[in-house]
């Protein structure tokens, strides 16, 4: 069972997924401190010095020890900022692969042989009649 899973595990698809998992994680980090340290205090200077990480709405007052309750919707308008850019950058990525697929895919040469249909013998495409065993084709 260990050898049937390190074959597994050592596969090309399933490193390049996991070195995919790896970098993408990286790359989230990296936007969310982009939004919260570069992109929002701007935003919120610009909008009245406000700090958007502390917007939010007390439904329950702190009480002794308990903490208050807080619906924080400036940190939910900080995500979603997150992911609309790491979408973004993931739609462009896919399709600039997808475009060079294309290419790849239009610039493979036609075939210069075919297969004869009686004696399965591979002849040029511009054929008419097989050379091994003289059949229309």
């Amino acid at each position: 069972m260990f050898k049937e899973f390190k074959e597994f595990a050592m596969k090309g698809n399933v490193m390049d997924m996991a070195i995919g998992i790896i970098l993408g994680a990286a790359f989230g980090k990296i936007v969310a401190s982009f939004v919260n340290d570069i992109l929002m205090p701007p935003i919120g200077m610009a909008l009245g010095g406000m700090n958007f990480a502390d917007l939010g709405k007390v439904l329950q007052e702190a009480q002794g020890e308990t903490a208050a309750v807080i619906m924080k919707y400036g940190a939910f308008i900080q995500t979603i900022i997150d992911f609309l850019i790491i979408a973004g950058t993931i739609f462009v990525v896919v399709k600039m692969m997808n475009n060079a697929k294309k290419k790849e895919a239009e610039a493979e040469p036609a075939p210069e042989t075919k297969e004869c249909p009686k004696c399965i013998s591979e002849i040029s495409i511009k054929a008419t009649k097989c050379a091994h065993c003289a059949s229309d084709v």
